[in-house]
């Protein structure tokens, strides 16, 4: 065998055996999350703990305790906000990366420079401006009071102007001379160019939503509007030594994420690969 073959060779074994060790490392946590959401309590506390549990550690005590809590109505509601969140930050984001990158107009750099400061402001410098402009709204303890601040992002209007600026302008004034107009330019060209962005986008913006506790601790105070984490974080209060049925809501309130993560992950896979190549 040729040497240069050889240590090919060596070399693509080493890497796989790392690879399988760092997803195992990695998928350690996700194992016992959700080997503990069927345990018993003493076998959730036991010293040395108990990794491969067996029947007399199971049961379902866990799920049925915590669906006694509204957590279908928590879970919708979490999923609304995160999923109505997604999709008018995608919408309002890619209209707005495409207009900063290919348009020319007065102001263009400073307003690009302006999104960009933006991101460095954590939402604690804003919070008093926008609770009293959710309250003029009426939309205090509304979920649009939390979804409304969150199609704003500044991180995705710089992330799509970074995708819109790989459209090429032979594609954009080809269009122009076919006699298409900015709608179907944009709808029928842009998007189709820039989908790996919005696939990045979407997971993005799901996950910040998801867990973005502090505005929804602030914004959502009836109980009518909880979302998974408040009511996770109630029921801590009440279990705070049986914490089996925590474990158990921690697990339910991963589904959806992982999801969201599954459909979307050839898109964010091409949309982090396109700007690694480009950066």
């Amino acid at each position: 065998m040729d040497r240069s073959v050889q240590k090919v060779t060596v070399y693509r074994v080493v890497c796989i055996i790392l690879l399988i060790i760092l997803v195992l490392l990695f998928m350690f946590p996700l194992y016992w999350m959700i080997t503990s959401s069927f345990k018993n309590g003493p076998a959730i506390n036991a010293n040395p703990p108990i990794w491969f549990p067996g029947a007399e550690h199971r049961t379902l005590d866990n799920y049925h305790t915590i669906m006694q809590r509204p957590i279908w109505r928590w879970l919708f509601n979490t999923v609304f906000i995160c999923g109505t969140s997604m999709l008018f930050t995608c919408i309002a984001s890619t209209m707005g990366g495409y207009a900063l990158a290919k348009k020319k107009f007065t102001g263009r750099k400073l307003l690009f420079s302006l999104f960009v400061a933006a991101m460095a402001l954590p939402k604690q410098v804003i919070l008093i401006p926008l609770l009293k402009q959710m309250a003029f709204m009426k939309l205090s303890n509304t979920l649009w009071g939390v979804i409304l601040p969150t199609v704003g992002w500044p991180f995705g209007v710089f992330l799509m102007k970074q995708f819109s600026e790989t459209v090429p302008d032979e594609m954009l004034e080809a269009a122009k001379i076919d006699g298409a107009n900015e709608t179907r330019t944009f709808t029928q060209i842009v998007l189709p160019l820039v989908k790996p962005g919005i696939g990045a986008l979407a997971i993005f913006t799901f996950i910040s939503t998801w867990n973005d506790y502090f505005l929804q601790l602030i914004m959502l105070n009836e109980s009518r509007v909880q979302t998974l984490s408040l009511g996770i974080a109630k029921t801590m209060a009440e279990f705070n030594i049986n914490m089996g049925p925590l474990i158990a809501g921690a697990v339910l309130s991963a589904v959806p994420i992982l999801t969201v993560f599954l459909i979307f992950q050839k898109y964010f896979t091409r949309g982090i690969t396109m700007g690694a190549v480009k950066g």
